[in-house]
């Protein structure tokens, strides 16, 4: 009988353990995202007053993806080889210095500079977190975790635009940079107080080199060949979020020269796009136990893309805002749901290097798609070229619907091991 009562009790506190490591990691998380976005306005901002050109603040979507591309080819075999945790620390240590010397530089090149290297930080820690996750959380916990960091995005999203208009009244652009900066070191602590999940990992018998990284890229192209159902889904998922940011780098375009609406009611847009988004992510906290893997996706994509195609068809402002409340709201379901089936079938020793691998040509097709979008909006009327893109939005939904849906494929959305073993 003590025994059992000692089994319950070392039960209870590791399940409180894992609860508390659990609120850590979401909350440094979280402050880091919330900095994100207090940053993103202004940067933005500063580099306008820095050139007082359009061109130069453009620049600051290509930065990102350009240095992913020259990244990721080999970030994930280091990430796969090094403890994940002191990686995190140390990469959110790296971008707290380079946010922080943000304002202090004059030249716009030197800036690009410093945002590359910033970039190529976040190549770096975006995998790391997600294995960090992956490894952390137990199977049946992923798909609430992810809906609550869902959530705190959601909401940083709507609060870290509305602190940066705050500060910039009240204080100056630098002050909202700094913040950021200070969210990178409250993130590093936070990491600091969580465990190491890899101490075991797999080490390095030699020096990083050339063979070490063609045996990684054929280590994931055989990963690719025998797991094709699972590469088709992620491909779709990333097809689906790539066209869509396409299409977010003209909103602006859309909704100023195409429905001359104001600056304000553009602001309003996304205030709305936030709330949206709160909204839905709430829902699938509260929910996340009832909302399978399946539906979330297939829900979650499907309605996403009915969101832009009101967007794209709309004329008035309510019809937008009707549609970025619909794309908003269910865009927490195919995040989750997406989220946890990647977890869940991806080797967590593989992750690095796959998610580094296949982050190549997600981060070209973003280029190709975000200069497409914008140049066919010189030849064609923006209308056309939006009503194109949320057209093949529906379609690429469509199609991951009929592949979430397929009979036999159960068992790689199962949410515990018991139950893949059993489909």
């Amino acid at each position: 009988m003590e025994r059992i009562l000692e089994w319950g009790v070392n039960i209870s506190q590791a399940g409180f353990t894992q609860k508390k490591n659990s609120y850590l990691l979401l909350f440094g998380l979280g402050m880091s995202t919330l900095g994100d976005f207090i940053y993103l306005v202004a940067i933005n901002i500063l580099v306008l007053k820095l050139t007082g050109s359009a061109a130069a603040v453009a620049g600051l979507w290509i930065i990102g993806p350009i240095a992913s591309v020259l990244t990721k080819f080999w970030s994930g075999s280091v990430i796969d080889r090094l403890n994940i945790r002191k990686l995190m620390i140390g990469t959110d240590i790296i971008r707290a210095i380079l946010v922080a010397i943000i304002p202090f530089f004059s030249s716009i090149w030197l800036l690009y500079v410093c945002l590359f290297f910033l970039s190529i930080s976040k190549a770096f820690f975006e995998p790391a977190a997600i294995t960090y996750i992956t490894n952390m959380v137990p199977e049946k916990g992923r798909k609430q975790f992810n809906s609550y960091r869902s959530l705190i995005t959601s909401s940083a999203f709507l609060i870290g635009p509305a602190i940066s208009g705050a500060l910039l009244l009240i204080t100056s652009v630098h002050i909202s940079i700094w913040i950021n900066a200070f969210s990178f070191i409250v993130s590093a602590m936070m990491v600091y107080l969580l465990p190491d999940v890899n101490s075991d990992a797999e080490k390095p018998v030699h020096k990083f080199s050339l063979k070490i990284l063609k045996s990684n890229w054929k280590d994931v192209f055989q990963f690719s060949q025998s797991n094709q159902y699972i590469v088709k889904v992620y491909f779709l998922a990333q097809f689906f979020m790539i066209v869509a940011l396409g299409m977010d780098a003209q909103e602006v375009v859309f909704t100023q020269k195409v429905l001359n609406l104001s600056e304000t009611d553009y602001g309003l847009l996304i205030s709305l796009t936030g709330v949206g988004s709160i909204l839905g992510a709430a829902t699938v906290s509260l929910l996340s136990n009832k909302l399978s893997i399946k539906a979330l996706m297939s829900c979650g994509y499907l309605l996403v893309s009915v969101g832009y195609l009101v967007y794209a068809f709309s004329f008035s402002f309510w019809t937008v805002a009707i549609g970025f409340m619909i794309l908003g709201f269910f865009n927490s379901f195919s995040g989750t749901g997406f989220m946890t089936f990647y977890q869940n079938n991806v080797p967590v020793k593989m992750m690095g290097r796959i998610s580094s691998i296949y982050g190549i040509f997600q981060s070209l097709l973003q280029v190709i798609f975000i200069l497409l979008i914008g140049f066919t909006g010189d030849i064609i009327r923006v209308r056309y070229s939006i009503i194109a893109a949320s057209t093949l939005l529906l379609g690429i939904s469509f199609f991951q619907m009929k592949l979430v849906l397929m009979p036999g494929k159960s068992g790689y959305f199962a949410e515990s091991t018991e139950l893949k073993s059993t489909s």
